[in-house]
């Protein structure tokens, strides 16, 4: 697969950007990397905080996946891998895939990703893969209650060029295994880099809290816990929040 990489000193947003970019041949990946965006969106229209040149924004852009529709939440357990592994290679220990694909170190935010898919009868036609890794940010200003930067942890300025490269051949490699039938191997990672994978914990529904374990994730995306009352509660995005204490 041929990546081509464009590098944009400010712009909206990565993914807006690679909405109307046309590649070359339907086999290119295609990867946008911004010093800056105006209007940096994480899921569910929240915005995305990012003080300029600090951190690492780019979309990646795939086409013709032969993924069908239904189980196209293995392309967000791809990109999530591929951020984990990147981020433990750097840190060390603590680096973890909060469900969807929020990636953790211990109990606070250090990268979140936004994927748009645009699906045919035969598969993705196109997906749009938008992430944001914190690298050298000191301090965040906005109401995110979490977040953390690769400074923050490791306490000095990382190179930011060399991660993007490492994000995208990992990426690869997971996409490869998917599209060469061994997707099995890229869901197995994906659970076993859970956050919360272990004991109880409390999270919060429609119907107020309670305490759960995590069983799994499926193939659709939906999440499965199981409270201590033996229930097994099924969730899509934003139908359960987990109660974090950061203090």
């Amino acid at each position: 697969m041929k990546t081509k990489i464009i590098e944009l000193d400010v712009t909206d947003s990565t993914n807006r950007f690679l909405h109307d970019y046309l590649p070359e041949t339907d086999d290119d990946l295609v990867v946008a990397v911004a010093r800056y965006q105006t209007a940096g969106r994480g899921q569910a229209c929240n915005s995305w905080e990012s003080e300029p040149g600090e951190n690492l924004l780019f979309s990646i852009l795939v086409q013709n996946i032969s993924v069908p529709p239904a189980r196209q939440f293995i392309i967000s357990m791809a990109m999530a891998v591929a951020l984990k592994d990147c981020l433990t290679e750097i840190v060390g220990s603590g680096i973890s895939v909060k469900w969807p694909n929020d990636i953790y170190w211990r109990d606070k935010k250090i990268s979140g990703t936004l994927i748009e898919t645009a699906v045919c009868r035969h598969g993705i036609r196109r997906c749009i893969i938008g992430t944001g890794v914190n690298i050298n940010q000191e301090t965040f200003r906005s109401d995110a209650p979490n977040p953390v930067s690769l400074h923050n942890i490791l306490g000095h300025e990382v190179e930011m060029r060399t991660i993007l490269d490492d994000i995208i051949d990992r990426f690869c490699r997971y996409m490869g295994m998917i599209e060469n039938g061994n997707g099995s191997s890229v869901v197995a990672t994906y659970h076993s880099a859970l956050y919360r994978q272990e004991g109880f914990h409390a999270y919060s529904d429609a119907d107020g809290g309670f305490v759960a374990e995590t069983v799994g994730v499926e193939e659709s995306g939906r999440l499965l816990l199981r409270d201590t009352e033996g229930r097994l509660r099924k969730y899509f995005f934003k139908e359960v929040k987990f109660i974090i204490n950061n203090k």
